[in-house]
C-alpha cells in the first residue's frame, strides 16, 4: 500500500539517558514541525557509521533534516587542527551527515539544515568554521541564554537581513525578519557553491543556499523548529520543504 505522506529523515545526535545509558536524540520540536508543518512522517535518523549507510538513507527517506546539536563537526573536516574551543564533537554524525549532503546536492533531493545542520552543508561543500562567534571583534554572544524558560531561551533576539530578490525573500515576502539564536560556531569561509543570502547585524551569515542545485537546500543559522506551526518565519520554510519533499517522493515514486 503506497504511503500517504513522504518520509523526512531527521538526524539525531549522541546523547546519555540518566548520564549512562547511549541514546540517540531527536528534539520533539523537530519531529512536531515536519510532522504538522511539512506535512510528513518524521523518522529519526541514528547517525552512526555503525548502523547505517548513506545508501540506505537516500533510500529509506524522502527529504533530511540536519538539526542543531551541541557536538560540533570536528575541526580536521575543514582542514583544522582541534582546539578547546572547538568543543564536543560527534564523529559519527561527522561521517554520515558530510557525505550524505554531498549525495543529496548532487541527487535534488530535498535537505533542510538547522544551527550545525546549517553549518553541516557549509562543511560538507569545502567550508570552515569559527569555533567561537563571540570572540570575533565586533561580535555579539549569539549563544543561548544560561538561565530561562525555553520560552526565553527560544525568545526572538536579532534580526536577519535577506538579499533583495532572493529565495529567502521570495519565500518569506521580506528583507527582514527576527529571529532567535542558539549557537557558539559560525561560518568562516563559505563552501563551494555555498550562497550566503542573509546576515544578522554584526555579519555573522545566517541563511543559505547552495548556487544551481537542482534540489531544494535552504539551511538557517537559527532554530526555526521552536513554534515552527505559528511563527510566520518558520512556517513557510517548513512548508516549502514539505513541499520539494512531496515532489521528489512523487517523482521518485
Amino acid at each position: 500500500m503506497p504511503r500517504t505522506r513522504p518520509v523526512v529523515g531527521i538526524i539525531g545526535n549522541a546523547a546519555l539517558l540518566n548520564e549512562s545509558y547511549q541514546v540517540h536524540a531527536g528534539g520533539t520540536m523537530n519531529s512536531a514541525a515536519v510532522a504538522e508543518v511539512s506535512e510528513a512522517i518524521p523518522l529519526l535518523i541514528p547517525a552512526d557509521p555503525r548502523y547505517v549507510t548513506v545508501n540506505d538513507l537516500l533510500d529509506v527517506c524522502d527529504g533530511f533534516l540536519f538539526t542543531g546539536g551541541r557536538p560540533n563537526v570536528h575541526p580536521e573536516e575543514y582542514g583544522e587542527e582541534e582546539t578547546p574551543a572547538h568543543g564536543t564533537f560527534d564523529r559519527g554524525r561527522d561521517a554520515i551527515t558530510l557525505p550524505l549532503i554531498r549525495a543529496c546536492v548532487e541527487r535534488g533531493q530535498p535537505i533542510l539544515g538547522v544551527c550545525r545542520g546549517f553549518q553541516e552543508v557549509n562543511v560538507a561543500l569545502g567550508g570552515s568554521l569559527y569555533p567561537e562567534i563571540r570572540d570575533l571583534p565586533g561580535r555579539m554572544n549569539h549563544r543561548m541564554p544560561p538561565d530561562g524558560t525555553l520560552e526565553e531561551k527560544f525568545a526572538l533576539r536579532h534580526k536577519v537581513t535577506f538579499t533583495e530578490g532572493g529565495p529567502f525573500h521570495r519565500l518569506l515576502g521580506s528583507t527582514e525578519v527576527m529571529t532567535n539564536t542558539l549557537h557558539g560556531q559560525g561560518i568562516k569561509t563559505p563552501g563551494a557553491r555555498i550562497v550566503i543570502d542573509g546576515y544578522a547585524p554584526d555579519g555573522t551569515p545566517e541563511a543559505i543556499y547552495v548556487k544551481d542545485a537542482p534540489g531544494f537546500t535552504l539551511s538557517v543559522q537559527w532554530h526555526p523548529e521552536y513554534n515552527a506551526a505559528k511563527d510566520p518565519v518558520s512556517r513557510p520554510l517548513f512548508a516549502a520543504f514539505g513541499e520539494a519533499v512531496r515532489n521528489w517522493a512523487s517523482v521518485t515514486a
